[in-house]
């Protein structure tokens, strides 16, 4: 079992900046890949940045140039998002892939909003 918590979230203007961040626990190892969805009110949840375990990192095409993903190890994942936009509004979560499932976390919300 792997247990992921986010942290990070919070309300932002349009045009600033935060920083998500993941803490993953528990059995950490085998791990293929580490990721990012959101899901915004009365939308289908998406993903926003994986990065595989060679370090192969892609993004959804709506946060390329913005959103940058990065992790330490297996341990600790990050979501940099720059340039906030409304649309950017959502509840973020974190995924570890493994053993050819997928965990998730509960969860951050981001607000964008003036």
């Amino acid at each position: 079992q792997v247990q992921l918590v986010e942290s990070g979230g919070g309300l932002v203007q349009p045009g600033g900046s935060l920083r998500l961040s993941c803490a993953a626990s528990g059995s950490i190892f085998s791990i293929n890949g580490m990721g990012w969805y959101r899901q915004a009110p009365g939308k289908e949840r998406e993903l926003v940045a994986h990065v595989t375990e060679g370090g192969t990192t892609n993004y959804a095409n709506s946060v390329k140039g913005r959103f940058t993903i990065s992790r330490e190890n297996f341990k600790t994942l990050y979501l940099q998002m720059n340039n906030l936009k409304p649309e950017d509004t959502a509840v973020y979560y974190c995924t570890v892939n493994q053993f050819g499932g997928i965990y998730w976390g509960k969860g951050t919300l981001v607000t964008v909003s003036s």
